[in-house]
Protein backbone atom coordinates (compact mmCIF):
# COMPACT_ATOMS: atom_id res chain seq x y z
CA UNK A 1 0.00 0.00 0.00
CA UNK A 2 2.67 2.19 0.66
CA UNK A 3 4.36 1.59 -2.04
CA UNK A 4 1.14 2.58 -3.87
CA UNK A 5 1.10 5.91 -2.94
CA UNK A 6 4.47 6.12 -3.29
CA UNK A 7 3.78 5.80 -7.28
CA UNK A 8 0.38 8.05 -6.79
CA UNK A 9 2.59 11.04 -5.52
CA UNK A 10 5.12 10.49 -8.17
CA UNK A 11 2.70 10.49 -10.68
CA UNK A 12 0.26 13.84 -9.61
CA UNK A 13 3.90 15.48 -9.53
CA UNK A 14 5.02 14.51 -12.43
CA UNK A 15 1.27 16.23 -13.73
CA UNK A 16 2.18 19.55 -12.16
CA UNK A 17 5.71 20.27 -12.97
CA UNK A 18 7.61 19.57 -15.50
CA UNK A 19 10.66 17.63 -13.82
CA UNK A 20 12.69 17.02 -17.59
CA UNK A 21 13.36 20.77 -17.56
CA UNK A 22 13.71 21.19 -13.42
CA UNK A 23 16.32 18.26 -13.20
CA UNK A 24 18.33 20.03 -15.69
CA UNK A 25 18.83 23.32 -14.33
CA UNK A 26 19.88 21.79 -11.06
CA UNK A 27 22.36 19.38 -12.19
CA UNK A 28 23.58 22.15 -14.19
CA UNK A 29 23.68 24.80 -11.43
CA UNK A 30 24.68 21.66 -9.43
CA UNK A 31 27.99 21.44 -11.09
CA UNK A 32 29.04 24.08 -8.62
CA UNK A 33 28.93 21.30 -6.04
CA UNK A 34 31.04 18.76 -8.21
CA UNK A 35 33.91 21.22 -8.77
CA UNK A 36 33.87 22.49 -5.18
CA UNK A 37 34.24 18.59 -4.42
CA UNK A 38 36.76 18.29 -6.64
CA UNK A 39 39.26 21.44 -6.42
CA UNK A 40 38.42 20.42 -2.05
CA UNK A 41 39.29 16.79 -2.14
CA UNK A 42 41.87 17.00 -5.06
CA UNK A 43 44.84 18.47 -2.56
CA UNK A 44 44.60 15.45 -0.76
CA UNK A 45 45.84 13.10 -3.11
CA UNK A 46 48.77 15.84 -4.11
CA UNK A 47 49.70 16.20 -1.04
CA UNK A 48 52.24 13.41 -0.52
CA UNK A 49 54.37 14.81 -3.59
CA UNK A 50 53.73 18.87 -3.56
CA UNK A 51 54.62 18.83 -0.28
CA UNK A 52 58.16 17.34 -1.09
CA UNK A 53 58.38 19.69 -4.00
CA UNK A 54 57.84 22.65 -1.75
CA UNK A 55 60.12 21.13 0.60
CA UNK A 56 57.10 21.75 3.71
CA UNK A 57 56.60 17.97 4.75
CA UNK A 58 58.59 18.33 8.10
CA UNK A 59 56.49 21.34 8.92
CA UNK A 60 52.88 20.89 10.69
CA UNK A 61 52.55 24.46 10.53
CA UNK A 62 53.09 24.90 6.85
CA UNK A 63 51.44 21.60 5.42
CA UNK A 64 48.23 23.15 7.62
CA UNK A 65 48.65 26.41 5.54
CA UNK A 66 48.90 24.89 2.40
CA UNK A 67 45.81 22.51 2.94
CA UNK A 68 43.26 25.07 4.77
CA UNK A 69 44.68 28.21 2.53
CA UNK A 70 42.02 27.73 0.27
CA UNK A 71 39.82 28.37 2.59
CA UNK A 72 40.44 31.78 3.79
CA UNK A 73 39.52 32.62 -0.67
CA UNK A 74 35.94 30.16 0.53
CA UNK A 75 35.28 32.85 3.23
CA UNK A 76 35.88 35.82 0.82
CA UNK A 77 33.19 34.08 -1.87
CA UNK A 78 31.03 33.60 0.89
CA UNK A 79 31.57 37.44 2.13
CA UNK A 80 30.78 38.67 -1.19
CA UNK A 81 28.38 36.13 -2.95
CA UNK A 82 25.55 37.88 -0.41
CA UNK A 83 25.63 41.05 -1.42
CA UNK A 84 26.45 40.24 -5.33
CA UNK A 85 23.92 37.44 -6.44
CA UNK A 86 21.23 39.92 -4.30
CA UNK A 87 22.64 42.72 -6.89
CA UNK A 88 23.22 40.96 -9.96
CA UNK A 89 21.30 37.57 -9.60
CA UNK A 90 22.53 33.82 -8.47
CA UNK A 91 22.94 33.08 -12.14
CA UNK A 92 26.02 35.63 -13.15
CA UNK A 93 27.62 34.58 -9.86
CA UNK A 94 27.47 31.08 -10.59
CA UNK A 95 29.20 31.79 -14.42
CA UNK A 96 32.10 34.04 -12.51
CA UNK A 97 32.64 31.18 -10.70
CA UNK A 98 32.90 28.82 -13.63
CA UNK A 99 35.24 31.14 -15.18
CA UNK A 100 37.50 31.48 -11.54
CA UNK A 101 37.53 27.19 -11.08
CA UNK A 102 39.31 27.67 -14.11
CA UNK A 103 42.14 29.82 -13.74
CA UNK A 104 42.65 28.92 -10.57
CA UNK A 105 43.00 24.85 -12.09
CA UNK A 106 45.64 26.31 -14.68
CA UNK A 107 47.55 28.53 -12.06
CA UNK A 108 47.68 25.44 -9.23
CA UNK A 109 49.14 23.14 -11.71
CA UNK A 110 51.74 25.46 -12.87
CA UNK A 111 53.10 26.99 -9.39
CA UNK A 112 56.64 26.62 -9.24
CA UNK A 113 57.05 28.30 -6.15
CA UNK A 114 54.80 27.86 -2.67
CA UNK A 115 53.81 31.52 -2.41
CA UNK A 116 52.02 30.80 -6.32
CA UNK A 117 50.38 27.79 -5.12
CA UNK A 118 49.24 29.56 -2.12
CA UNK A 119 48.00 32.64 -4.31
CA UNK A 120 46.31 29.90 -6.48
CA UNK A 121 44.85 28.14 -4.24
CA UNK A 122 43.02 31.38 -2.05
CA UNK A 123 41.96 32.06 -5.75
CA UNK A 124 40.27 28.75 -5.96
CA UNK A 125 38.91 28.94 -2.58
CA UNK A 126 36.80 32.36 -3.85
CA UNK A 127 34.95 29.89 -6.71
CA UNK A 128 34.59 27.01 -4.09
CA UNK A 129 32.92 30.32 -1.26
CA UNK A 130 30.51 31.61 -4.39
CA UNK A 131 29.60 27.96 -5.74
CA UNK A 132 29.13 26.25 -2.32
CA UNK A 133 26.55 29.23 -1.32
CA UNK A 134 24.57 30.28 -4.57
CA UNK A 135 24.40 26.59 -6.17
CA UNK A 136 21.99 25.57 -3.20
CA UNK A 137 20.33 28.04 -2.76
CA UNK A 138 19.58 28.62 -6.43
CA UNK A 139 18.07 25.24 -6.49
CA UNK A 140 16.00 25.99 -3.35
CA UNK A 141 14.44 28.78 -5.42
CA UNK A 142 13.29 27.05 -8.39
CA UNK A 143 12.35 23.60 -6.18
CA UNK A 144 8.63 23.04 -5.67
CA UNK A 145 7.90 22.40 -1.73
CA UNK A 146 7.16 18.98 -2.46
CA UNK A 147 10.52 17.84 -3.41
CA UNK A 148 12.68 20.35 -2.68
CA UNK A 149 14.82 18.53 -0.36
CA UNK A 150 15.80 15.51 -3.32
CA UNK A 151 16.77 18.63 -5.66
CA UNK A 152 18.74 20.46 -2.75
CA UNK A 153 20.45 17.52 -1.90
CA UNK A 154 21.31 16.96 -5.75
CA UNK A 155 24.35 19.51 -5.16
CA UNK A 156 25.68 16.84 -2.28
CA UNK A 157 25.74 14.38 -4.41
CA UNK A 158 27.27 16.63 -7.21
CA UNK A 159 29.63 17.29 -4.18
CA UNK A 160 30.44 13.68 -3.68
CA UNK A 161 30.91 13.39 -6.95
CA UNK A 162 33.52 15.69 -7.44
CA UNK A 163 35.21 14.21 -4.75
CA UNK A 164 35.31 10.54 -6.28
CA UNK A 165 36.13 11.99 -9.67
CA UNK A 166 38.72 13.78 -7.71
CA UNK A 167 40.14 10.57 -5.44
CA UNK A 168 39.84 8.57 -8.60
CA UNK A 169 41.54 11.41 -11.08
CA UNK A 170 44.69 11.07 -8.34
CA UNK A 171 44.80 7.48 -7.88
CA UNK A 172 45.21 7.36 -11.31
CA UNK A 173 47.78 10.19 -12.58
CA UNK A 174 50.02 9.10 -9.27
CA UNK A 175 52.63 6.31 -10.09
CA UNK A 176 53.52 3.01 -8.35
CA UNK A 177 55.45 4.55 -4.94
CA UNK A 178 58.16 2.07 -4.41
CA UNK A 179 57.86 0.73 -0.81
CA UNK A 180 60.56 2.15 1.20
CA UNK A 181 60.85 5.24 -0.94
CA UNK A 182 62.40 8.02 0.83
CA UNK A 183 61.39 12.10 0.48
CA UNK A 184 64.48 12.66 -1.81
CA UNK A 185 62.89 9.20 -4.29
CA UNK A 186 59.40 11.08 -4.01
CA UNK A 187 60.34 13.91 -4.91
CA UNK A 188 62.78 13.52 -8.27
CA UNK A 189 59.84 11.07 -9.36
CA UNK A 190 57.22 11.87 -11.83
CA UNK A 191 54.83 12.22 -8.95
CA UNK A 192 56.93 14.82 -6.77
CA UNK A 193 58.04 16.67 -10.04
CA UNK A 194 54.63 16.81 -12.96
CA UNK A 195 52.23 14.09 -11.21
CA UNK A 196 50.48 16.19 -8.60
CA UNK A 197 50.20 19.04 -11.68
CA UNK A 198 47.97 17.26 -14.29
CA UNK A 199 46.06 16.38 -10.76
CA UNK A 200 44.94 19.90 -10.68
CA UNK A 201 44.54 20.45 -14.49
CA UNK A 202 42.07 17.28 -14.71
CA UNK A 203 39.77 20.21 -13.05
CA UNK A 204 39.83 22.42 -16.21
CA UNK A 205 37.35 20.19 -18.31
CA UNK A 206 34.61 20.33 -15.70
CA UNK A 207 34.94 23.93 -15.20
CA UNK A 208 34.66 24.83 -18.91
CA UNK A 209 31.75 22.78 -18.92
CA UNK A 210 29.85 24.48 -15.75
CA UNK A 211 31.01 28.16 -17.08
CA UNK A 212 29.50 27.01 -20.89
CA UNK A 213 26.45 25.43 -19.61
CA UNK A 214 25.68 28.22 -17.30
CA UNK A 215 24.56 30.62 -19.50
CA UNK A 216 21.56 28.37 -20.91
CA UNK A 217 19.59 28.19 -17.49
CA UNK A 218 17.22 30.97 -16.01
CA UNK A 219 17.47 33.74 -13.61
CA UNK A 220 15.79 32.15 -10.11
CA UNK A 221 11.99 33.44 -10.32
CA UNK A 222 12.71 34.88 -6.77
CA UNK A 223 15.48 36.66 -7.42
CA UNK A 224 13.54 38.25 -10.63
CA UNK A 225 10.54 39.31 -8.46
CA UNK A 226 12.66 40.60 -5.81
CA UNK A 227 13.80 42.87 -8.60
CA UNK A 228 10.26 43.89 -9.49
CA UNK A 229 11.14 41.37 -12.58
CA UNK A 230 7.36 39.26 -12.24
CA UNK A 231 6.94 38.58 -15.52
CA UNK A 232 9.95 37.04 -16.47
CA UNK A 233 9.54 34.86 -13.10
CA UNK A 234 5.93 33.88 -13.83
CA UNK A 235 7.04 32.94 -17.54
CA UNK A 236 10.62 30.60 -15.23
CA UNK A 237 7.78 29.30 -12.92
CA UNK A 238 5.69 28.69 -16.11
CA UNK A 239 8.63 26.45 -17.10
CA UNK A 240 8.30 24.82 -13.75
CA UNK A 241 5.06 24.01 -13.30
CA UNK A 242 0.92 24.53 -14.61
CA UNK A 243 -0.21 27.74 -14.41
CA UNK A 244 -1.77 26.89 -11.39
CA UNK A 245 1.56 26.41 -9.79
CA UNK A 246 3.35 29.27 -11.10
CA UNK A 247 0.11 31.74 -10.24
CA UNK A 248 0.46 31.15 -6.34
CA UNK A 249 4.04 30.51 -6.33
CA UNK A 250 4.60 34.19 -7.55
CA UNK A 251 1.45 35.16 -5.09
CA UNK A 252 3.40 33.65 -2.22
CA UNK A 253 7.21 35.28 -3.08
CA UNK A 254 5.42 38.90 -3.34
CA UNK A 255 3.25 38.78 -0.40
CA UNK A 256 6.81 37.61 1.20
CA UNK A 257 8.23 40.85 -0.13
CA UNK A 258 5.77 43.02 0.35
CA UNK A 259 8.20 45.10 2.84
CA UNK A 260 11.11 44.48 1.17
CA UNK A 261 13.33 47.82 0.18
CA UNK A 262 15.65 45.67 -2.91
CA UNK A 263 18.82 46.72 -1.01
CA UNK A 264 20.51 44.24 0.90
CA UNK A 265 21.03 45.61 4.18
CA UNK A 266 22.88 43.43 6.37
CA UNK A 267 21.38 45.18 9.33
CA UNK A 268 18.24 43.41 9.05
CA UNK A 269 19.81 40.20 10.09
CA UNK A 270 19.82 41.12 13.69
CA UNK A 271 16.12 42.49 13.59
CA UNK A 272 13.97 41.23 16.09
CA UNK A 273 12.98 37.56 14.49
CA UNK A 274 15.79 37.38 12.55
CA UNK A 275 19.07 36.43 15.09
CA UNK A 276 17.43 33.44 16.12
CA UNK A 277 17.13 31.71 12.35
CA UNK A 278 20.65 33.17 11.76
CA UNK A 279 22.06 31.59 14.60
CA UNK A 280 20.77 28.37 13.34
CA UNK A 281 22.59 28.75 10.28
CA UNK A 282 25.78 29.21 11.98
CA UNK A 283 25.90 27.17 14.20
CA UNK A 284 24.29 24.02 11.58
CA UNK A 285 27.22 25.48 9.39
CA UNK A 286 29.99 25.34 11.40
CA UNK A 287 28.83 22.20 13.00
CA UNK A 288 28.79 20.36 9.91
CA UNK A 289 32.88 21.22 9.56
CA UNK A 290 33.54 20.78 13.09
CA UNK A 291 32.27 16.95 13.54
CA UNK A 292 35.71 16.35 12.08
CA UNK A 293 35.18 14.37 9.08
CA UNK A 294 36.70 16.15 6.47
CA UNK A 295 40.25 15.63 8.58
CA UNK A 296 39.45 12.58 6.63
CA UNK A 297 39.42 13.61 3.35
CA UNK A 298 42.02 16.14 3.74
CA UNK A 299 44.53 14.24 5.85
CA UNK A 300 43.74 10.56 4.75
CA UNK A 301 47.69 10.37 4.13
CA UNK A 302 48.20 11.28 8.06
CA UNK A 303 45.01 9.13 9.26
CA UNK A 304 45.69 5.78 7.17
CA UNK A 305 49.18 6.42 7.88
CA UNK A 306 48.77 6.01 11.48
CA UNK A 307 46.32 2.75 10.75
CA UNK A 308 49.20 1.17 9.41
CA UNK A 309 48.74 1.66 5.52
CA UNK A 310 51.05 2.53 3.19
CA UNK A 311 51.06 5.24 0.54
CA UNK A 312 50.02 2.68 -2.57
CA UNK A 313 47.27 1.19 -0.02
CA UNK A 314 46.29 4.93 0.92
CA UNK A 315 45.82 6.21 -2.23
CA UNK A 316 42.97 2.80 -3.14
CA UNK A 317 41.63 3.19 0.17
CA UNK A 318 40.88 6.82 -0.66
CA UNK A 319 38.52 5.62 -3.33
CA UNK A 320 37.25 3.07 -1.16
CA UNK A 321 35.90 6.10 0.91
CA UNK A 322 34.80 8.24 -1.81
CA UNK A 323 32.64 5.40 -2.92
CA UNK A 324 30.90 5.35 -0.08
CA UNK A 325 30.25 8.67 0.18
CA UNK A 326 28.32 8.45 -3.26
CA UNK A 327 26.83 5.64 -2.14
CA UNK A 328 25.01 7.12 0.99
CA UNK A 329 24.61 10.50 -0.02
CA UNK A 330 22.12 8.76 -2.86
CA UNK A 331 20.50 6.93 0.15
CA UNK A 332 20.30 10.93 1.70
CA UNK A 333 18.38 11.86 -1.65
CA UNK A 334 15.89 9.09 -1.18
CA UNK A 335 15.26 10.27 2.99
CA UNK A 336 15.67 13.60 3.20
CA UNK A 337 11.73 14.38 2.37
CA UNK A 338 10.58 11.46 3.70
CA UNK A 339 11.99 11.23 7.39
CA UNK A 340 12.38 14.89 7.43
CA UNK A 341 15.75 17.19 7.74
CA UNK A 342 15.82 17.11 11.73
CA UNK A 343 15.73 13.34 12.78
CA UNK A 344 18.53 12.58 9.87
CA UNK A 345 20.74 15.68 11.28
CA UNK A 346 19.74 14.23 15.15
CA UNK A 347 21.09 10.61 13.50
CA UNK A 348 24.24 11.98 12.27
CA UNK A 349 25.28 13.86 14.82
CA UNK A 350 24.75 10.65 17.64
CA UNK A 351 25.97 8.37 14.99
CA UNK A 352 29.55 9.90 14.64
CA UNK A 353 29.77 10.51 18.76
CA UNK A 354 29.75 6.52 18.75
CA UNK A 355 31.84 6.31 16.33
CA UNK A 356 34.38 8.77 17.31
CA UNK A 357 34.94 7.85 20.80
CA UNK A 358 35.52 4.00 19.53
CA UNK A 359 37.95 5.16 17.00
CA UNK A 360 39.96 7.40 19.23
CA UNK A 361 39.91 4.32 21.65
CA UNK A 362 41.26 2.12 18.68
CA UNK A 363 44.19 4.88 18.51
CA UNK A 364 44.86 4.74 21.95
CA UNK A 365 45.29 1.14 22.02
CA UNK A 366 47.26 1.16 18.46
CA UNK A 367 44.89 -0.98 16.73
CA UNK A 368 45.81 -0.83 13.42
CA UNK A 369 44.47 -1.75 9.99
CA UNK A 370 41.11 -3.27 9.24
CA UNK A 371 39.40 -2.28 12.13
CA UNK A 372 40.08 1.34 11.98
CA UNK A 373 39.47 1.31 8.06
CA UNK A 374 36.06 0.00 8.76
CA UNK A 375 35.31 2.58 11.36
CA UNK A 376 36.38 5.40 9.14
CA UNK A 377 34.16 4.00 6.43
CA UNK A 378 31.16 3.58 8.86
CA UNK A 379 31.57 7.27 9.45
CA UNK A 380 31.73 8.34 6.15
CA UNK A 381 28.46 6.81 5.43
CA UNK A 382 26.89 8.45 8.65
CA UNK A 383 27.76 11.42 6.99
CA UNK A 384 26.93 11.44 4.02
CA UNK A 385 23.29 10.41 4.43
CA UNK A 386 22.48 12.88 7.23
CA UNK A 387 24.50 16.19 7.74
CA UNK A 388 26.77 16.57 4.58
CA UNK A 389 23.82 17.07 2.27
CA UNK A 390 20.93 17.74 5.10
CA UNK A 391 23.04 20.79 6.59
CA UNK A 392 23.12 22.77 3.02
CA UNK A 393 19.07 22.28 2.27
CA UNK A 394 18.26 23.48 5.74
CA UNK A 395 20.72 26.84 5.28
CA UNK A 396 18.80 27.25 1.98
CA UNK A 397 15.29 26.56 3.49
CA UNK A 398 15.37 28.58 6.50
CA UNK A 399 16.28 32.28 6.15
CA UNK A 400 13.56 34.53 4.58
CA UNK A 401 13.21 35.51 0.84
CA UNK A 402 13.85 39.50 1.58
CA UNK A 403 17.36 38.83 3.09
CA UNK A 404 18.46 35.07 1.90
CA UNK A 405 21.10 35.87 -0.33
CA UNK A 406 22.73 37.94 2.88
CA UNK A 407 21.50 35.55 5.49
CA UNK A 408 23.04 32.47 3.12
CA UNK A 409 26.35 34.00 3.02
CA UNK A 410 26.83 34.81 6.12
CA UNK A 411 25.98 31.20 7.19
CA UNK A 412 28.45 29.95 4.54
CA UNK A 413 31.21 32.34 5.66
CA UNK A 414 30.42 30.60 8.98
CA UNK A 415 30.81 27.00 7.78
CA UNK A 416 34.18 27.89 5.65
CA UNK A 417 35.05 29.87 9.06
CA UNK A 418 35.20 26.56 10.69
CA UNK A 419 36.19 24.60 8.21
CA UNK A 420 39.14 26.60 8.15
CA UNK A 421 39.65 26.03 11.71
CA UNK A 422 39.15 22.40 11.84
CA UNK A 423 41.87 21.75 8.52
CA UNK A 424 44.45 24.49 9.87
CA UNK A 425 44.66 22.63 13.23
CA UNK A 426 44.26 18.73 12.68
CA UNK A 427 48.16 18.40 11.90
CA UNK A 428 48.70 20.55 15.08
CA UNK A 429 45.83 18.91 17.04
CA UNK A 430 47.30 14.90 16.09
CA UNK A 431 51.02 16.23 16.86
CA UNK A 432 49.67 17.44 20.42
CA UNK A 433 47.08 15.26 21.42
CA UNK A 434 47.33 11.92 19.25
CA UNK A 435 45.50 10.86 16.44
CA UNK A 436 43.34 9.23 19.77
CA UNK A 437 42.28 12.59 21.70
CA UNK A 438 42.33 14.62 18.12
CA UNK A 439 38.75 12.20 17.83
CA UNK A 440 37.35 12.36 21.35
CA UNK A 441 37.43 16.00 20.88
CA UNK A 442 35.44 15.46 17.72
CA UNK A 443 32.99 13.26 19.55
CA UNK A 444 32.52 15.92 22.11
CA UNK A 445 31.43 17.76 19.69
CA UNK A 446 29.41 15.94 18.13
CA UNK A 447 27.70 15.68 20.95
CA UNK A 448 27.00 19.16 21.46
CA UNK A 449 25.86 19.28 18.38
CA UNK A 450 22.79 17.17 18.57
CA UNK A 451 21.88 18.33 21.46
CA UNK A 452 21.50 22.24 19.51
CA UNK A 453 19.96 20.32 16.57
CA UNK A 454 17.01 18.32 19.26
CA UNK A 455 16.28 21.91 21.26
CA UNK A 456 16.54 24.32 18.78
CA UNK A 457 15.90 23.21 15.02
CA UNK A 458 12.48 23.11 13.79
CA UNK A 459 10.92 20.74 10.90
CA UNK A 460 10.66 22.14 7.65
CA UNK A 461 9.72 19.13 5.41
CA UNK A 462 6.90 19.70 3.12
CA UNK A 463 6.53 23.47 3.59
CA UNK A 464 7.26 26.01 0.96
CA UNK A 465 9.66 28.73 1.47
CA UNK A 466 7.14 31.59 2.32
CA UNK A 467 5.36 28.92 4.94
CA UNK A 468 9.10 28.05 6.83
CA UNK A 469 9.46 31.78 6.41
CA UNK A 470 6.36 32.74 8.13
CA UNK A 471 6.80 29.90 11.16
CA UNK A 472 10.28 30.90 11.69
CA UNK A 473 9.37 34.30 12.01
CA UNK A 474 6.75 33.80 14.62
CA UNK A 475 7.71 31.01 16.68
Amino acid sequence: MNIFSNFQQYFKFMKNYKTRFLLGISLVSAMGGLLFGYDWVVIGGAKPFYERFFEISNSPALQGWAMSSALIGCMVGAIISGSLSDRFGRKRLLILSGAVFMVSAIGTGAAESMTIFILYRLLGGVAIGLASTLSPMYIAEIAPKEVRGKFVSINQLTIVIGILAAQIANMLIAKEVPTGATDLDILNSWNGQQGWRWMFWAEIIPASLFFLLMFLIPESPRWLAKRGYNDKAEAVLLKIGNKSFATQALSDIRESLQNDSRKVDFKALFAPGMKKILLIGIVLAAFQQWCGINVIFNYAEEIFSAAGYAVDDIMFNIVITGSVNLVFCLIALYTVDKLGRRPLLLLGAGSLAVIYAVMGTLFFFEVKGLPLLILVITAIAAYSMTLAPVVWVVLSEIFPNRIRGAAMAVGTLALWSACFILTYTFPMLNSGLGASGTFWLYGVICVLGFLFILKKLPETRQKSLEQIEKELLNS
